[in-house]
Formats: structure tokens, sequence, C-alpha cells
């Protein structure tokens, strides 16, 4: 991740490289993916089944607070590097300064790994095979019906990600003149309003249970979905409205997305499917989001980002009920 990252700071421009790149960005940014997937290891879930019965919801959260943190820095850098630099210095080598500074994170993540495999508790979950990989084609010729209902459990909550976060802004800049450093400042908010429902979700998860407060959130997220387009489309508090409400339903919804089905696996194929089932989910709901949503929203109109979210929460939804269905049917 470090080198994938970094390695986008030091880019050739278009004009000294022209097509490679855009070959060697995209190199890169698969090369994020891989690292992503491969350190979305898991562990969340396989914490949350270990906890202590009234806490997994807490448990399940603990792991997610990485996003909001992670973004209100990125976005923090961004903010500041267009305020304090012109434009032409912002293109010419600005935007490459946080993914420089970004593989300082990178090293302390890096520590912070190799602190926790010398941990009691991750020794035991060795000891208890709960951590060991299987081929991807076993798992998924046994378990497939687990692997496509987790990843569509989580589908709304994924979704509306990068459609508070990557999306608003792409469409800010190329249809208005709104400052994008002022909006990134709001979004910064949003984030912490995400962090805080991401703690309150795991306090209500353990209440309520976890997919109950999947199932609710997804509803509404549906919701919102309908007034989407409305407040994108109104003006700049129309737009404030929109990131600050989908940042507080995304952190209520995203604390508990991480594994919520994952205890369908059996042991043996727990850890695997858990991963899996994560990147799937961010394949489908999130990766084509902001492209989808610009793509429709340009050819069609604002409306039909709101009908592709309330797809996601309609799968999520479907997927869950399913999923009780199957519990009952096979116990």
């Amino acid at each position: 991740m470090g080198v994938s990252t970094a390695g986008i700071a030091f880019l050739p421009d278009y004009a000294s490289l022209g097509t490679w790149s855009i070959v060697i960005l995209s190199i890169l940014r698969i090369g994020q993916g891989v690292a992503q997937g491969g350190s979305w290891d898991g562990l969340p879930s396989l914490l949350a089944l270990n906890a202590p019965e009234n806490k997994r919801g807490w448990y399940a959260a603990i792991g997610q607070l990485g996003a909001p943190i992670g973004f209100i820095i990125a976005a923090g850098l961004f903010a500041y590097m267009l305020t304090n630099l012109s434009q032409l210095d912002f293109l010419d080598w600005g935007w490459r300064y946080p993914f420089y500074v970004a593989f300082a994170i990178n090293v302390v993540a890096l520590f912070a790994r190799l602190r926790l495999v010398t941990t009691h508790e991750y020794s035991h979950l060795l000891d208890e095979h709960q951590l060991d990989p299987v081929p991807v084609g076993e798992l998924m010729s046994t378990q497939a019906r687990n692997v496509i209902i987790g990843a569509l459990a989580a589908l709304a909550s994924y979704a509306l990600f990068h459609l508070v976060t990557v999306f608003p802004l792409s469409w800010i800049s190329l249809t208005s003149q709104r400052s994008l450093a002022g909006f990134l400042q709001v979004q910064m908010v949003g984030a912490v309003l995400m962090t805080i429902g991401i703690i309150i979700s795991g306090f209500v998860a353990d209440r309520y249970g976890r997919r109950r407060t999947l199932g609710t959130l997804a509803t509404m997220i549906g919701i919102f979905s309908l007034f989407a387009h409305f407040l994108i489309g109104l003006n700049e508090t129309g737009q404030d409205a929109f990131i600050l409400i989908g940042f507080a339903l995304l952190g209520l919804s995203y604390g508990q997305a991480a594994g919520a089905v994952t205890a369908n696996f059996p042991q043996r194929y727990r850890y695997t499917g858990a991963a899996l089932t994560s990147d799937f989910a961010w394949l489908v709901g999130a990766g084509f989001a902001p492209l989808v949503a610009l793509g429709v929203a340009s050819n069609f109109g604002l409306a039909y980002v709101g009908v592709y979210l309330l797809s996601g929460a309609a799968s999520s939804l479907a997927a869950l009920s399913i999923n009780r269905a199957w519990n009952i049917r096979d116990n």
C-alpha cells in the first residue's frame, strides 16, 4: 500500500509520458486494491465472533473507525493545499504531496500490525486455526451462497460510502463554482459524524442485534435515497445537508457492515470467507459507485443517483431477509 500510494506522488504527467502515465496510474491503483484486500484479513469479523456475547457489535465497530479517520486526514491535506496554493502550483505538485506523506501512515500501520501478531490473543486465533486461509476455489464451491449473501448484505453501506465522498466532489467541480476546499471541510465534519455513528452503532447492535441494526439502517438509507437528488441539486445548503445526513447514516451502517453474516461460515472457511465477502461488497457496492453515479447523473439526471442508492438498499434488505429465512429453514 505504501509503495503504490507514494508511487502516485512521483507519477510522470501526461504531457511527459502520454498514455503510459494513465497505464502506470491504473497499475498503482490496482496495487492499492491488492493491498487493501490483503490487509482486510477478516480480523474485525473474527474479533466480533470471539468477543463476549453482549459486546460483538462494539468489537466489530472498532476496526471500522480507520475509514473516517483516514478520510479526515486526507481531506484535510487536500483542503490545505487547495487553500494555500495557486491553481498552477496545485496542479503542478500540490496534489502529489498528500500521496507522498501517506507513506508515513503506512509505516505506522506496519508497526501496529507487527505489534498485533505478538499478542496472546492473535496467537490463540492461530492456534485455534481461525486465521487459516483456504483456497478460493474450494470456498466458492461450498460456500458461494454465504459469500453472495454477505456481500449483498453490506451493499447499501458501501454504495453510500462513495456517494458521499468521491461522487459529490466530481459533480460539484464539474457543475458549479463552489470552492472545493470549503466542500472538503464540510465532508470532514461529516466524517466526524461518521466516527460518532460508528461508535454508537456498536452499542445499538449489542442491544438490538447486528443484523437488525444493519437492516434498519438499510431501510433508512433507502428513504434517504428518495431525497438525495433534491438535496444535491438544491443549493449549497442542500448539498451540505446531503453530506452531513449521508455521513451520519453511513457511520451507523458502516460500523456493522463488516462481516454481519460471517457466522454463516463454518470455522474452516470463516477467515477467507469474511475477507472475500468484504472484497466483493466493496467491488460491487463501492468500486463503480462514483463512475456509475456520475454517468447516470450526467445523462439522465440526479434522480437516478437516488435510484442507484435505492437499489443498494433494496439488495441489502433482500439479502438479510433471505439469510434469515435460510437460517430458520436450516435450523
